[in-house]
Formats: structure tokens, C-alpha cells, sequence
């Protein structure tokens, strides 16, 4: 009873910001006129909420698989591998295509980095059994992407440069209802996946010695968790630009108002946590004269709250 009161309250105040989100935007604080609703506020509000949502549930997997509290999507790769593919639609062929086909480009260069990434991980993971090992591979499989990434702007000319920047800043502004519909099919996979987890994700929480003592199968619940969490986060990467902070930060606010760890109840707190600082987010980008980027302003609300974690530990 007192989960489903604290989920209700949450999910009103998720609610209320959503509105108020709505009401900021280039043109001042209001509400707008039906074109700009449609077409510019109503999708941005929705991409935050699908986007820290999926990235949020995402997290909260990773930090039971890896018993690490500083877990989160960008730890294995898929971010990085994202950009690597931004990287070559832009930097490399974007300049030859035609505008209407740029932004096209790049989403679709950058899914297919973080699926391609994805795929790598799964793979890996069926074969190291060490969280540590795969933690570690994950991580370096980041530095490596990045590398190849700063290897093609240092080659790139001002105009790519300058596409690519815009993306890598991250904004929930131009996925558009497509894209919209793409990140919410992503998080339905992503969510059906946790929650037929959820038994095995607890057991995790222990260590892979004891879920195997408990008669659980660890390859198996750490390849579900990896396919759904990498999933969404591709997703959200490929539309919004890399937002950290959401993954890390989301969970363990999500336990401390579930007061547990058990995931059928911290995974709908999660989900609504990681909207809602989302939302935040992208209101904390619109109140300055000139918007800054999401993933600016995530930092900003993202990093005390990591460094209260830390003190904590």
C-alpha cells in the first residue's frame, strides 16, 4: 500500500512537471499556440520521458548485475559506439547528402553503432563469466570508440564538425513522432524483458556464486538484462545525442523511496524517477535566453547526487 502511495505521488509530480516543461520554450513561458505545441513541445516532452525512462531502467539492470553503484548504460560501450557512428555519417558522407537526409543519416548511422555495440557485449557476455572481466571490456570498449571518433573530427572539415557537436551535445528536440515511436517500442521491449527478470535480477544482487547456489542460471539473467538495457539506451543515443547521469543517478533514488532492492518494486519507481529528472533536465535547458544542451544540464543535477552517493558508500 505504501509503494502504490508513493508511486501515485510520484507520478503526479512527474505530471506537473511535464506540464510545466510544456509551457517553457523559445517563445517564453506559456502555453503555446497549437503548431508549436504539436509539432515542438509535445514530442520534446514525450522523447524526455521515454528517453529517462529507458535509460533509468536500463541503469538500475546494469547496477544489479555488476553490483556496482556507479553503473549505467555509457559503462559498456554503447554511448561511445553511438557517437562512432554519428561520427561517420557526419563527418564523413553527411556533408554529400542532401539536407532532408542529414538528420536521417546520422540517427540512423548512430542506432546502428549502438546495436552493432550491443551485439559485441551480448557476445562477450555469454563467454566472460567474470562481472569484473565484462565490466572491465565494456569500459575499454568505450575508450576505443572514442578514439576512432576523435581520429575522424580531427580529419573533418567546420561544417560536419559542427552537426556532430549538436548531436553529441544531446537535446530531446527533433526525434520527431517517429523517433518517438521508435524509443517507446524499444523501452516496451526493454520493460517486458526487466520484468520477466525481476527473479533473477534479485538473485544478482548477491553475486554470481550465490544466484548459481540458488539454482538461477547467471549467463542467462545477465544476457537479458544486457539485450534489454542496450536496446533502449541505442535508442535513446541514436535520437537524443549520449545523456548520462540518468542511469547512474535514477536507481538509487528509486530504492531509497522504495525503501528496497527488490526489483518488482524499484523498477516502476526507476522508470518514473528517470522521467522525471529528464523533464527537469530539459526545463533547466529552456529557462536560460539561450537553451542549453540536455546533457549540460543533466550533469548539473546529475553530479552532487553522484558525489552524495559516493560520500555515502
Amino acid at each position: 500500500m505504501r509503494l502504490s502511495r508513493s508511486v501515485a505521488i510520484l507520478s503526479l509530480v512527474v505530471l506537473l512537471l511535464a506540464v510545466l516543461d510544456l509551457c517553457c520554450g523559445g517563445t517564453g513561458f506559456g502555453f503555446p499556440d497549437e503548431v508549436i505545441f504539436n509539432k515542438i513541445r509535445l514530442p520534446r516532452v514525450l522523447t524526455a520521458i521515454l528517453a529517462g525512462s529507458s535509460l533509468a531502467l536500463a541503469g538500475l539492470q546494469m547496477q544489479s548485475v555488476f553490483r556496482n553503484p556507479l553503473a549505467d548504460p555509457h559503462i559498456m560501450g554503447v554511448s561511445a559506439g553511438a557517437g562512432t557512428g554519428a561520427a561517420v555519417a557526419t563527418l564523413l558522407i553527411g556533408t554529400s547528402l542532401p539536407a532532408a537526409l542529414s538528420g536521417l543519416t546520422v540517427v540512423s548511422a548512430a542506432f546502428i553503432g549502438a546495436l552493432l555495440t550491443s551485439a559485441v557485449v551480448v557476445l562477450v557476455s555469454s563467454r566472460f563469466h567474470s562481472m569484473t572481466t565484462l565490466l572491465i571490456f565494456g569500459v575499454m570498449l568505450g575508450f576505443v570508440f572514442s578514439a576512432i571518433t576523435s581520429i575522424l573530427e580531427y580529419s573533418a572539415n567546420a561544417e560536419s564538425l559542427k552537426v556532430f557537436y549538436s548531436w553529441s551535445a544531446g537535446s530531446f528536440i527533433g526525434s520527431g513522432y517517429d523517433g518517438i515511436l521508435i524509443i517507446a517500442c524499444a523501452f516496451l521491449v526493454g520493460l517486458v524483458l526487466a520484468l520477466l527478470n525481476n527473479r533473477g535480477l534479485d538473485v544478482a544482487l548477491f553475486g554470481e556464486e550465490y544466484a548459481a547456489l540458488a539454482g538461477a542460471n547467471p549467463s542467462r539473467i545477465r544476457n537479458i538484462s544486457m539485450i534489454g538495457s542496450c536496446f533502449m539506451a541505442g535508442a535513446v543515443t541514436a535520437f537524443c545525442g549520449p545523456i548520462g547521469f540518468v542511469g547512474i543517478v535514477a536507481p538509487h533514488i528509486a530504492r531509497a523511496l522504495a525503501r528496497s532492492s527488490v526489483h518488482i518494486k524499484t523498477v516502476p519507481m526507476t522508470i518514473i524517477t528517470g522521467a522525471g529528472l529528464s523533464i527537469v533536465a530539459d526545463i533547466l535547458s529552456q529557462v536560460f535566453p539561450s537553451p542549453l544542451p540536455v546533457g549540460s544540464t543533466m550533469a548539473i543535477i546529475g553530479i552532487p547526487i553522484i558525489l552524495y552517493i559516493l560520500l555515502l558508500k
